[in-house]
């Protein structure tokens, strides 16, 4: 009788650890998540792209051309109204050796500046728990905020679904309940939970009546900061969705500091903006649509974050065509949606290139080569070759660029932003945030975007500088290497 009763007992909890991996991991999302806003045209010129190159000389000396955070400062400083900084990396890391930068003090600085120079601006500063080690420590930085009236919200993860469901429904079934905010349990038994805010923008009013944005790979955290990374500043009728987006991250956190600043922003009148479904209806080519021309001075600009990114790129990636072009910088490739988009892409006769960080070291995701080494190895073997990949030469800092460029007839479609080309950016389950815009051939930001990528691609540098390397250099075809990395991605067990 009593093996029965057990046997009962252990079915019953093995019943409610599988159902509420299954609830979990397929729950409905927040409210403000997986935004596809309205497609909205710009100028061109409006929309600037922001590359942070990091490389090294002959001699090891470091060569470094950094703007991202410039221009985050210019928004911050160009505020009157309000800004809203979502950040999933902030602050200084004790005991780190010296950083290129210290850009969590500037941006700090900056804003209490700013809020000095105008006592009714509103700051939002939304970010991840584990700056704050999910409650058990304070950050400095974000203290003299908090101190300066800034509404600092650290994102409630728990609302997020869960891409480890093995761990993380015990985790709610047993661990939850003695590890709130401080609990006893201590840091790690949330962080392995391996889920994250981890959107890097920053949004404000241009204080001319409109609104103008940075939205990017780079964040403010001090041991990142020579880090390559590519960001985009622009404005435009797309930013209110945005703005509604991460101020509805913010409430679902708990925040309740609406503002009548905010509410202005979101009902200032824009410019028309097309329905998103609208612009792949007649899908046919590389930028989606016709491939029709596109005036050169115009931009037509779209926001994404979570899934709508992954979807989005997938349609993209799947409308290709001979003779179309795929170019991608990318910091972690390991999603299989876009592995097997890529490969038939390549069958179709579409150039690809790949530009990837080798993933050597613990900064790279916990595991040496992974996921870019055996993934880039998979890639060139089952495309014959047509698929190209050459590997960043990082010197302790990281190549985290997150961009893909596809190429049409006529035009490019460019996305960037935080998305790296995983299960948990492009699943629903990290918070990520992209923007996607599409341009003629000949307009100035395919300029700007093309010229970055062939500079790293072919090596055009100063001599003795070698900013990529030849796919040899770090492949690897080991299968456990690669059978590591796919049972790593797909039970939610990785941290890329």
């Amino acid at each position: 009788m009593k093996a029965r009763w057990r046997r009962i007992a252990l079915l019953l909890l093995l019943g409610a650890w599988i159902g509420m991996g299954w609830r979990q991991a397929l729950k409905p999302l927040p409210e403000g998540t997986r935004l596809a806003s309205p497609i909205c045209p710009q100028p061109v010129d409006a929309v600037t792209f922001i590359p942070d190159i990091t490389a090294a000389d002959a001699f090891g000396r470091a060569a470094v051309s950094q703007g991202i955070f410039d221009a985050v400062l210019g928004v911050v400083r160009g505020a009157h109204r309000f800004i809203v900084l979502d950040y999933g990396g902030f602050g200084g890391e004790a005991g780190e050796p010296t950083p290129q930068r210290r850009i969590a003090a500037e941006l700090t600085d900056a804003l209490l500046e700013r809020r000095r120079a105008e006592p009714a601006l509103k700051v939002l500063f939304i970010t991840d728990p584990s700056n704050e080690r999910f409650g058990t420590a304070r950050s400095p930085e974000l203290q003299r905020l908090r101190a300066a009236g800034v509404d600092v919200v650290l994102t409630d993860l728990d609302r997020l679904r869960d891409p480890n469901f093995v761990y993380s429904s015990f985790w709610r079934l047993v661990l939850r309940w003695w590890d709130r905010e401080g609990g006893p349990l201590g840091v790690d038994t949330r962080r392995l939970n391996f889920k994250a805010s981890d959107r890097r923008l920053i949004l404000a009013d241009d204080g001319r009546g409109g609104l103008t944005a940075v939205v990017g790979s780079a964040t403010p955290r001090d041991s990142e900061s020579a880090w390559s990374n590519v960001a985009a500043r622009l404005g435009g009728g797309a930013l209110p969705a945005l703005l509604e987006s991460e101020l509805a991250v913010a409430r679902f956190s708990g925040w309740r500091g609406e503002s009548a600043a905010f509410a202005e922003a979101r009902i200032a009148p824009q410019p028309p903006c097309a329905a998103p479904a609208a612009d792949l209806a007649a899908a046919g080519s590389a930028a989606g649509g016709s491939d029709s021309a596109l005036p050169e001075a115009v931009a037509r600009v779209q926001f994404l974050t979570e899934g709508a990114i992954g979807s989005e790129l997938l349609a993209r990636l799947d409308a290709t065509l001979r003779g179309d072009s795929v170019d991608v910088a990318m910091f972690h490739l390991a999603a299989r949606e876009v592995v097997d988009s890529l490969l038939a892409a390549a069958r179709r006769g579409v150039s690809v290139r790949l530009l990837l960080d080798p993933n050597e070291g613990s900064t790279s995701g916990g595991t040496s080569g992974l996921p870019n080494q055996p993934v880039a190895a998979e890639l060139v073997a089952r495309s014959g070759g047509a698929i190209r990949v050459r590997w960043y030469r990082t010197h302790g800092e990281r190549f985290h660029a997150a961009v893909v460029m596809i190429y049409g007839t006529q035009r490019m479609w460019l996305m960037l932003g935080s998305a790296q080309l995983t299960r948990r950016s492009l699943g629903d389950y990290n918070l990520v945030a992209d923007v996607a815009v599409e341009v003629a051939l000949g307009s100035a930001l395919t300029q700007q975007a093309q010229q970055y990528f062939d500079t790293l691609w072919a090596n055009r540098a100063s001599l003795g500088i070698e900013y990529t390397a030849d796919f040899a250099v770090f492949a690897d075809p080991a299968q456990s290497d690669y059978w590591l990395g796919r049972l790593l991605e797909g039970s939610g067990f990785s941290t890329f």
